[in-house]
């Protein structure tokens, strides 16, 4: 079905509901500012709003949404469990759902981690499973420091919130950041020593050599290390392969865990199941939720053993035990694997930012292409600023958002991220078609040509 083909709504009022949505939620919503669609139904990458028109979606509820809205295999667990009457809400409790999850995600593992590995169910999103993470490294080595990386994103919570890198949410509600070091994340198109390519890769390397031998470094001796194999929130930033390794020795030379916070690179996204095998690299702490829920809230830390010191009761809550969510999450991480869903997203992402970087001759608003399997995110630029030394524009987020939008009139929802919000960010499901590819590249094409003639600076 074409983006273009018109859908019964039933006799829903769009502009009812998004009126009443103005005046009864929060200030703080956000994408629903962004994005003024009433979806009514949803299936795999297409999304049918109240306004009788369909949306191809790259957002896809984050990159929760592995598989897509309302895949089959996903309805039918759900389904299941409610059909057999099994408890929908059990704490903690051990149930045979819950052993299922279990034992497919140790599966799945990095074989080295999962040998020893012990699973802390979460409260139900990302950022309570960081909060668990920097917690137990803390207990675990009676330091109270973390090492965290600039553009970061961990979550909205005290600890996540401390280990993100953009003050612009973490300044005004006071969090402070108080025995966070914090360390340039290598990149090449806006390298943040100057220089690009491997030579700035090396550096970082370095730095964090040097800055961990030197007694003046003035660095609160730190409980952990947190990364992101891949930046999202801040720019669609893959983590330099060697760099990650040299990360991983030097955590393991100074006796304090690597955390990789897989939030959203998990499960295939990035072309391999975990963001952190692209270097071959086995964490200390693996950070887990979005896609491994299946579509609904979930989260998980996965640690080595040797760090299970938690007294009981140390991190708990309530919603810790969704049944519901366990049994999606192990119908899509069999689906995953039974359909090789990380090589396809390796290869039509490569097809994909391929297809973008062509594109990028004709359409001088698109300063850089990069991303990793179907993570995907578009460096949008003033094309008439005269460029720096290595050759990056300055970001025109004013432009990013005319995108948007125009990408939005043409039946495609995408969202922005990046230091300065100019990052187009696209996250299709992993059951993306190669039609849909093409759709997708040839509406971002119209979305940002007609945006950059629109466009002011």
């Amino acid at each position: 079905m074409s983006v273009e083909e018109q859908h019964d709504p039933g006799a829903v009022p769009a502009e009812d509901v998004l009126a009443r949505q103005r005046a009864r939620e929060s200030a703080a919503r956000s994408y629903a500012r962004h994005l003024p669609v009433v979806p009514v139904r949803a299936e795999g990458m297409t999304v049918y709003g109240a306004d009788g028109r369909s949306y191809l979606d790259c957002l896809s509820g984050a990159g929760s949404l592995a598989l897509g809205h309302n895949h089959p295999v996903a309805v039918r667990a759900i389904r299941k469990v409610l059909d057999e009457g099994a408890p929908l809400h059990v704490l903690d409790l051990a149930t045979p759902i819950k052993d299922e999850f279990t034992e497919t995600l140790l599966g799945l593992l990095p074989v080295e981690l999962a040998r020893d590995a012990k699973l802390h169910f979460c409260g139900p999103t990302g950022a309570d499973a960081v909060e668990a993470a920097i917690k137990l490294a803390r207990i675990a080595t009676g330091r109270g420091g973390l090492v965290a990386f600039t553009g970061a994103y961990h979550g909205m919570t005290a600890a996540a919130l401390a280990a993100t890198g953009d003050v612009t949410i973490r300044t005004p509600v006071g969090v402070s950041d108080a025995g966070i070091t914090r360390l340039p994340f290598p990149q090449d198109y806006r390298c943040p020593y100057g220089v690009g390519g491997i030579a700035g890769e090396r550096i970082a390397v370095e730095h964090a050599r040097r800055l961990f031998d030197d007694p003046g470094s003035g660095m609160t001796p730190p409980a952990a290390m947190i990364v992101e194999p891949v930046q999202g929130e801040g720019g669609v930033l893959p983590a330099p392969d060697g760099w990650l390794r040299a990360l991983r020795t030097l955590a393991a030379d100074h006796g304090l865990p690597l955390i990789a916070d897989e939030v959203q690179t998990g499960l295939g996204r990035t072309g391999e199941l975990w963001g952190v095998d692209h270097a071959q690299v086995v964490p200390d702490m693996m950070v887990l939720s979005k896609a491994i829920g299946g579509g609904l809230p979930l989260a998980v830390l996965v640690y080595r053993g040797e760090y299970d010191v938690w007294q009981e009761g140390a991190h708990t809550g309530t919603f810790r035990g969704h049944q519901l969510a366990m049994a999606a999450g192990t119908a899509t991480m069999k689906f995953i694997t039974e359909h090789a869903l990380a090589e396809r997203a390796r290869k039509l992402g490569d097809r994909l930012r391929g297809d973008l970087t062509e594109m990028m001759a004709e359409l001088p608003a698109i300063g850089d292409v990069r991303g990793r399997g179907l993570m995907i995110g578009l460096d949008l630029v003033d094309p008439e600023a005269a460029p720096d030394a290595l050759g990056a524009r300055p970001a025109a987020p004013g432009l990013a958002r005319g995108v948007r939008a125009e990408a939005l009139s043409l039946g495609l929802i995408v969202e922005l991220g990046g230091r300065h919000g100019a990052v187009l960010r696209l996250l299709p499901p992993l059951t993306m078609t190669e039609l849909e590819a093409d759709q997708v590249r040839d509406l971002l094409g119209k979305s940002i040509a007609a945006a950059t003639a629109a466009w002011r600076p």
